[in-house]
C-alpha cells in the first residue's frame, strides 16, 4: 500500500501499519471532507450565538464549570496545549507517532470532533512531511485518553514542540514546518481538546503489538517445533483427532503449524516406536500453551480493531442534531485490560520457550550432550544463554502486574477513575521485546540440537529455521563470543523471519483461524 484515503472506509490495524511503518501516504475522503465540514458548522454556531458548551466556552476538567468569553475560546485552546505538553521520559518510536497521527486523522473523520477541514489537512501534510513529534512515553493516565503524549504531538504542530528525526535526535519543529512548506498550526474553538482527548496512543502500540505478537506466536510454533526435534520429543500429542477432542481455535492452528514444519522429519520418524511413553508439557503441551496465547491475543486484535476506527475524543458532535454532549468514549479500560492479557500471553511464550531450552541443556533431560558442546566441561555451549533467557522471563514476569488494575485521582477528582491503559501498552512492548529475545535463545540452540543428531534431517519448516539461524551463527564446535548472533537471531525473530516460514506453509483455513 502506498496511498491511505482516510474516511472512505473503516480504519483497519493493517492500514494503520502500513503508514506506521510502511510509509503509505493519507489524504481525506470527499465523504469525509463533508463530515468534518458539518461537525464544525455546529461549533462555529455555538460560537456565533455565544452558548456554553463543554471545552468549547468552558474550562477543562474541574474547570468545567469556568465560562470562557468567545474572544478568548483560541487562547483557550493554545494554553490547553502547552499546559498539558508535561510527559517525561524516553520517546515512543517514530512507528508509533505515526500510527498515533493516523487514527488520530480518521477519528476527525468520522465526523463528530468539530475542528476545521485545515486542521486535519494540516495533520495530513504532517505524516506524508514525515514531520514526527517527539514525544515523551510518561505522563498518560489513559482516562481522559493520551492527554500529555497527544499535548507533545500538537506542540510540535504548532511550530512550538519538537519533533524525533530519523536518526534519534530532538530538534524544533518550527523550521521543519516551514521547510515542508506548513504554516504553523493556529488552533480555534474546540480545537485544541479535539486533538489531545482519545486513545490514539494506546491504540497506536496495540497495533504494533498485534503485529508483532502475531508475528511472535507464529515464530513460536515453529522454534517449539525445531525443539521437539532436536529433544527428539513425540509429535504424536500434535494430531489433528486430538486437538478435535478440545477444538480451541488457538490450539487447533499451532498444533497444525507445528505438523507441518516436522511433516516428514527423519528425526521424527526415527523413533516412532521408541520406548518413551510421554514428554515434558513444555514440548507435548505447546497447542495447549501457544494456541492460549493466540486466543489472548486474538482479543487485544478485536479491541484494537474497533478502536483504530472510532470516536474517542470529548465533547462529541452530532450534526444531524446539532448537539454537542459529554461522554467517555476516551477512557481506555477497554485496552488496557486487553494489553494486560496480551502481556501476560506473550510472556507465556517466553517462559515455555525457556523451559525448552533448559531441557536442551541438561544432558540428563536429554539424548544431548551437556550444554549442547560435544567437549563439555573444556567449553561451555550454551549454558550462558539459558541464564540470559531467565532473566528475562523473570523480568517479564515482574511486568506483567496489571496496570488495569490500578486508578489515581485527578483533576480535582473529576477524572476520579482512570485506566492506566498507556501503562499497559508500555510494558507489554516491553514484555514483547523480551520474549523475542528468549525465543531467539531456544532457536540458536535448536539448531544446535538438529545439528547434533546429524545425519538424521529436519522436517520441511523446521530445517527452514534452522537455515535461518545458519545464516548468522555457524554451528559451534567451540566456545565463541555468542552476543552478536542472539543478537542477530532476535532481530530475525522480530522481522517475523520465523514467522514467513510458517505463514508460507500454511493451508488457509487454519492461517486465519484463532489470529
Amino acid at each position: 500500500m502506498t496511498k491511505l484515503v482516510i474516511g472512505a472506509a473503516p480504519l483497519t490495524i493493517d492500514e494503520v501499519i502500513a503508514v506506521a511503518r510502511g510509509g503509505a501516504e493519507v489524504s481525506l475522503g470527499v465523504a469525509a471532507r463533508e463530515r468534518i465540514q458539518a461537525a464544525y458548522a455546529v461549533v462555529a454556531d455555538v460560537i456565533a450565538r455565544q452558548q456554553v458548551a463543554y471545552g468549547v466556552t468552558t474550562g477543562f476538567g474541574l474547570l468545567a464549570t469556568t465560562h470562557i468569553p468567545v474572544d478568548k475560546v483560541q487562547e483557550l485552546q493554545q494554553n490547553l496545549v502547552r499546559s498539558h505538553a508535561v510527559g517525561l521520559g524516553a520517546p515512543l518510536s517514530r512507528e508509533v507517532v505515526r500510527a498515533a497521527m493516523t487514527i488520530r486523522l480518521n477519528t476527525m473523520a468520522r465526523g463528530h470532533s468539530g475542528v476545521r477541514i485545515s486542521v486535519a489537512e494540516h495533520l495530513a501534510a504532517c505524516i506524508n512531511a514525515d514531520i514526527i513529534p517527539w514525544v515523551p512515553s510518561r505522563g498518560s493516565l489513559g482516562a481522559s485518553g493520551d492527554l500529555a503524549p497527544s499535548a507533545h504531538l500538537v506542540l510540535a504542530m504548532m511550530g512550538e514542540g519538537e519533533l524525533l528525526t530519523e536518526d534519534g535526535r530532538r530538534e524544533p519543529s518550527g523550521p521543519a514546518l516551514q521547510a515542508a512548506g506548513l504554516a504553523p498550526l493556529s488552533l480555534e474553538a474546540k480545537e485544541g481538546l479535539s486533538l489531545l482527548n482519545g486513545t490514539q496512543f494506546m491504540a497506536a502500540i496495540g497495533c504494533m503489538l498485534v503485529a508483532d505478537g502475531e508475528a511472535l506466536l507464529d515464530s513460536s510454533d515453529l522454534i517449539g517445533a525445531m525443539s521437539l526435534e532436536g529433544l527428539r520429543a513425540s509429535v504424536g500429542p500434535f494430531e489433528e483427532r486430538i486437538q478435535a477432542l478440545r477444538p480451541i481455535p488457538g490450539q487447533l492452528v499451532t498444533a497444525a503449524n507445528v505438523r507441518r514444519a516436522t511433516a516428514g522429519s527423519a528425526i521424527m520418524l526415527s523413533h516412532l516406536n521408541c520406548d518413551k511413553v510421554q514428554d515434558a508439557y513444555s514440548l507435548r503441551c505447546i497447542p495447549q500453551v501457544h494456541g492460549a496465547c493466540r486466543d489472548a491475543l486474538a482479543w487485544l486484535r478485536r479491541v484494537i480493531g474497533v478502536e483504530v476506527d472510532s470516536v474517542t475524543d470529548n465533547p462529541l458532535i452530532f450534526p444531524d442534531s446539532g448537539e454537542i454532549i459529554s461522554a467517555g468514549n476516551f477512557h481506555g479500560e477497554p485496552l488496557a485490560l486487553a494489553l494486560d492479557l496480551a502481556a501476560m500471553s506473550l510472556a507465556e511464550i517466553a517462559s515455555i520457550s525457556e523451559r525448552r531450552t533448559f531441557r536442551m541443556l541438561t544432558s540428563s533431560l536429554s539424548e544431548l550432550p551437556p550444554f549442547l558442546t560435544r567437549d563439555s566441561g573444556l567449553n561451555n555451549g550454551y549454558m550462558i544463554a539459558q541464564y540470559t533467557a531467565a532473566a528475562l522471563v523473570s523480568e517479564n514476569k515482574v511486568l506483567c502486574h496489571p496496570a488495569s488494575v490500578d486508578s489515581i485521582p485527578s483533576s480535582g477528582d473529576q477524572e476520579d477513575h482512570v485506566s492506566m491503559g498507556m501503562t499497559a501498552a508500555l510494558k507489554a512492548l516491553d514484555v514483547l521485546g523480551n520474549a523475542q529475545k528468549v525465543l531467539a535463545i531456544e532457536a540458536v540452540c535448536a539448531a544446535q540440537a538438529i545439528d547434533l543428531l546429524a545425519p538424521l534431517a529436519p522436517g520441511p519448516g523446521t530445517g527452514a529455521g534452522r537455515a535461518v539461524i545458519r545464516e548468522f551463527a555457524p554451528t559451534l564446535e567451540r566456545d565463541r563470543y555468542l552476543a552478536p548472533e542472539l543478537e542477530a537471531a532476535t532481530e530475525a525473530v522480530a522481522a517475523g523471519r520465523f514467522a514467513a516460514i510458517v505463514r508460507d506453509g500454511a493451508v488457509a483455513a487454519d492461517a486465519g483461524a484463532g489470529s
